[in-house]
């Protein structure tokens, strides 16, 4: 099966924190009234709803996106509709809801309606405490310590099947933890690697929720950006995997990260008060393997951890400086 020409593109979840950039780069290179960005609770940025067509979409009700995909002739759907990690934990029922029941109704109606591709994003959160935490393999046992990270093993699942069974073209990639220097983070357990560099220009110190040796998978928002764009326009025919792939950049621990911030801002301090997503940290792995993305759709990140803390400081001092930190 091969694959079929992107035009216009539905994103669910476009005002999370990976959805609304993605959606913003997507306009940029499909065209900005090619891509629908959709939103069920949170209010978009005036850049968001201006920048292109936008819809209030609650994925969990089928006949809300359907009427998007006839109005706007979708051919393609990135479901970044999800409650996180930490989120999930606190509301179960309904990360299930939206997880897993709005990514069924989006491949159902890939599936009835012929779309060219799903893509729905999975996450580190797949694996648990029987996986191997260093170096972590594409192929191990997933058994997620989470509500997110099982609904998360569930997509990839349901993806892998609606491409066996029924021909849908359905894709994913395994996030790790995503650094954002435009979005907030909407409640991951990954978050402390974003508030960490907010706190350091706003308050010289930040209390990190998470222990110093903690030690997680990483990525900067624009190698996020280009990988799930690459994916989207790989071949399909060369794709041995569908759902789930590896996705590596850079790993590093909250003290080494503290560590590299302080290279610019020596005076930083940081103090270390692990809470309950501490446990949720330590069923994650500290690296990937992302063979089978580099061998596939040719995977390569361009960011390491010194060029992301040197591009993260200078964006959000000048927002500082013109008092906008926060947007």
């Amino acid at each position: 099966m091969a694959s079929k020409e992107i035009k216009n593109i539905l994103v669910t979840g476009s005002v999370g924190q990976i959805g609304s950039e993605l959606t913003m780069a997507l306009r940029e290179k499909y065209g900005a009234g090619n891509v629908v960005a959709a939103g069920n609770r949170s209010k978009p940025s005036d850049e968001l709803k201006n920048s292109g067509p936008f819809e209030w979409v609650n994925v969990v009700d089928i006949m809300q996106i359907v009427d998007v995909v006839r109005r706007y002739d979708i051919d393609t759907i990135v479901n970044m509709s999800a409650l996180l990690s930490a989120v999930g934990e606190r509301n179960p029922m309904l990360c299930w809801d939206v997880n897993i029941n709005g990514l069924i109704n989006t491949l159902e109606i890939a599936r009835i309606f012929e779309l060219n591709q799903v893509l729905c994003p999975s996450s580190i959160a797949v694996w648990g405490d029987y996986a191997p935490l260093e170096n972590t393999p594409q192929e191990t046992v997933l058994k997620p310590t989470t509500m997110y990270g099982t609904t998360k093993v569930a997509g990839e699942l349901l993806c892998d099947y609606y491409v066996r069974r029924y021909g849908v073209d359905a894709r994913g990639l395994r996030y790790p933890g995503i650094v954002s220097a435009e979005t907030l983070p909407g409640g991951g357990t990954t978050d402390f690697a974003v508030w960490i560099y907010y706190k350091a220009i706003e308050e010289k110190k930040y209390e990190c929720f998470v222990r110093d040796d903690t030690r997680l998978p990483m990525m900067y928002m624009p190698d996020c950006l280009k990988a799930t764009i690459d994916l989207m326009e790989a071949d399909f025919d060369k794709l041995k995997h569908h759902g789930d792939f590896n996705l590596g950049s850079m790993s590093f621990s909250a003290a080494e990260l503290a560590a590299d911030i302080r290279k610019h801002i020596p005076e930083f301090e940081v103090t270390y008060v692990p809470d309950e997503r501490q446990k949720i940290a330590d069923s994650w792995p500290s690296s990937v393997d992302d063979t089978a993305a580099r061998e596939e759709w040719g995977w390569s990140p361009d960011y390491d951890l010194s060029e992301m803390t040197r591009d993260m400081l200078t964006t959000l001092q000048k927002r500082h400086d013109e008092g906008k930190l926060y947007g």
